[in-house]
This record gives structure tokens, C-alpha cells and sequence, in this order.
């Protein structure tokens, strides 16, 4: 089994960047929608492959171009998700995920994974890491052996979270993948 993690594009809440990461809902930069698409070029997603992706407008942008019209499922629990978590920072308005109203008006027929948790108010950004942890083995369990590729799409936090409960070490933020970075990791 391989879980490919792809962080999005570069965001419009990255413009001007601090004074922009209380943008509400940003999507991808002209600049971001270029980097996917190189990168839809050199990754190769079967119909049979998993593509998980979080809850905000720039990682669906990113699935949408870099599944090329195939179908994806969008989760709570792939993110945002602050690493290290810092309860002492504040919560950027870049981080709220959309609703599943909102996912459903703006991305119709695109499948929802939330197990019927009540975990869409504030997502798994801050929330404690045992309930965190509880929430992603639940994922991971569900995932279970069925596929050979599991594309996680999301940011580099929840991306290191997930490397860590996946058996990596010391991961740190210099670890982050960075606009458009992937990182494949055989179980």
C-alpha cells in the first residue's frame, strides 16, 4: 500500500503574505492552478486508487485538477490540522472548512466521508490530539487494505500529523512539503 500526501497550491491567502491568512475560504492563485497542473503531468491516478481530500477551497481545486474528472471524497479528517499544535496561536480564518452545505452547493455530486461525526465546526485544526488520533485511525481503519494508492490532498500540517501516525520519527516543519510537494510512503 502507498499513500501518495500532495500538498495544495500556492493559495491567494499566501498573497501578501502575512496580512492575508484571515482570508475566508482562498482557492488557488493563477500560480497555484499552473503548479497542479505540472503536477498533474507527472503523477498517474487509476480509477481504482483512493483520493482523499480536506474540506477547503484550494485542496478541492487542487483534486479537481489533479484527478482530471475522476471522482474524489472529501473529508474532515485529512484537514487542516496545525502542526506542531500551539493552542496559544490564533485561528486563522484561511483554516475554516467549508461546510457540508457548502460542499454539497458547490460540488454536487463530489462523496462526503465524516462517519456522521460532529466534526464540522471547527474541523480537526485544534482540536485535542487523543480525539485527533481517534478520528484518523478511524480513517485509516476504514481504508483498511482496499486499495493499492491512497492520494491524501491536503496541507502540511495534517500532512505531518498523518506521516507521524504512519511510523515516521522527529518530523518537524522543516519537513513540509512545501506548494504542490508530494510525498509517497509504502506501508
Amino acid at each position: 500500500m502507498e499513500f501518495i500526501f500532495i500538498r495544495h497550491g500556492h493559495g491567494e491567502h499566501l498573497n501578501d503574505y502575512p496580512n492575508r491568512l484571515n482570508t475566508l475560504h482562498p482557492g488557488l492563485t493563477e500560480y497555484g492552478k499552473f503548479q497542479v497542473t505540472q503536477l498533474r503531468n507527472e503523477m498517474t491516478i487509476d480509477p481504482g486508487d483512493l483520493v482523499l481530500v480536506s474540506p477547503t477551497k484550494r485542496t478541492i481545486e487542487t483534486a479537481t485538477i489533479i484527478t482530471n474528472g475522476m471522482d474524489f471524497i472529501i473529508s474532515p479528517f485529512v484537514g487542516p490540522r496545525m502542526f506542531p499544535q500551539n493552542p496559544e496561536l490564533p485561528f486563522l480564518a484561511c483554516d475554516h472548512i467549508l461546510s457540508k452545505a457548502e460542499i454539497t452547493n458547490l460540488y454536487r455530486d463530489t462523496e462526503i466521508l465524516d462517519f456522521h461525526l460532529d466534526c464540522w465546526k471547527e474541523g480537526i485544526n485544534r482540536i485535542d490530539q487523543d480525539i485527533f488520533e481517534g478520528y484518523a485511525a478511524r480513517l485509516l481503519e476504514w481504508i483498511g487494505e482496499s486499495y493499492k494508492k491512497i492520494f491524501m490532498i491536503s496541507h502540511d500540517g495534517t500532512i505531518t500529523h498523518y506521516r507521524k501516525l504512519l511510523g515516521e520519527k522527529e518530523l518537524t516543519r522543516k519537513d513540509f512539503l512545501g506548494e504542490a510537494g508530494v510525498y509517497r510512503m509504502n506501508l
